[in-house]
């Protein structure tokens, strides 16, 4: 059952008749006929069911629980329980996509991936930055014009994310469930995440997922040829791809754009690189790159 419904039954149980019917001696009497009417539906007189409105619509069985119940510092008003439905949703604390395994607030439309709601207050030694620890920020940093970005994926964070305190690193929480090495099941060998700096171009290779060029870390095979964008990598861990669902990171007109002005205000900074001396110069260069 969709969440949309079960929306709808709560809110028609909380729905009453106003105009009820009554005992012939209670009502005026009147030589003309009409009907009087409830809510939009023609009251039945004599009829021994009481007018309750949850009764006159149909109902699905309640979404099976997989999990019990539990309170999230993110949403404490109200418990949360963990279900599989195969719907997309928005994850509450990251602000990400999501279908399958999540948990849901039977009183509202709150909604949380499975791993945002049980995760950790700090990550140690994670592999893909085992130097320092990360912390896990619930609510997002403002970081001026430029956009946040995570370090993975390259897509902005725009909710909680795991930032550690020493460097500049951080990740979404759906990146953090990604490691140094990867099985997935559309490739049968072990995919590994290339180092940075990549020696690898970009259109070197062709995801064998996507088929395009993005940002972000890449994943190539240990056996053959195959390459995986970690953005295309995040959609088999949020349930996307079990789910049938695609086509939900296409990159939009007003993005390309943007991307298409930035290079343009890249290179006019290049240009005054030998005005300002090659130290201000790159330094202008990095910060609008790394911004990109």
């Amino acid at each position: 059952m969709s969440k949309n419904m079960m929306m709808v039954n709560a809110k028609t149980n909380s729905f009453l008749f106003k105009n009820q019917s009554h005992s012939p001696m209670d009502q005026p009497h009147h030589h003309h006929h009409h009907h009087h009417q409830s809510g939009g539906f023609v009251s039945r007189r004599g009829s021994r069911r009481s007018p309750n409105g949850a009764d006159l619509f149909p109902t699905s069985p309640d979404v099976p629980r997989i999990g019990d119940e539990i309170f999230h510092a993110a949403h404490p008003q109200h418990p949360l329980s963990q279900t599989r439905l195969s719907d997309l949703f928005t994850c509450g604390a990251c602000k990400e996509y999501g279908a399958g395994e999540r948990f849901t607030c039977s009183e509202c439309d709150y909604q949380l991936h499975d791993f945002c709601a049980l995760a950790p207050p700090s990550l140690k030694r994670h592999p893909i930055h085992p130097l320092h620890n990360i912390i896990l920020i619930r609510k997002p940093v403002r970081s001026g014009i430029l956009k946040s970005r995570c370090d993975i994926c390259a897509k902005p964070t725009k909710g909680c994310v795991f930032k550690c305190n020493a460097c500049s690193f951080q990740m979404h929480p759906c990146c953090a469930m990604l490691s140094t090495e990867i099985n997935i099941s559309v490739h049968p060998h072990v995919l590994r995440l290339l180092p940075l700096p990549s020696t690898v171009d970009p259109s070197s290779f062709s995801c064998g997922e996507c088929n395009r060029k993005r940002s972000g870390r890449v994943y190539h095979c240990t056996t053959c040829d195959y390459h995986l964008h970690a953005v295309c990598a995040k959609n088999m861990v949020n349930g996307l791809q079990a789910n049938g669902i695609k086509g939900m990171d296409k990159p939009s007109m007003l993005g390309t754009a943007a991307r298409l002005a930035s290079q343009v205000v890249i290179e006019f900074i290049g240009g005054l690189i030998e005005g300002l001396g090659e130290g201000v110069g790159q330094v202008l260069v990095q910060t609008a790159v790394r911004g990109s």
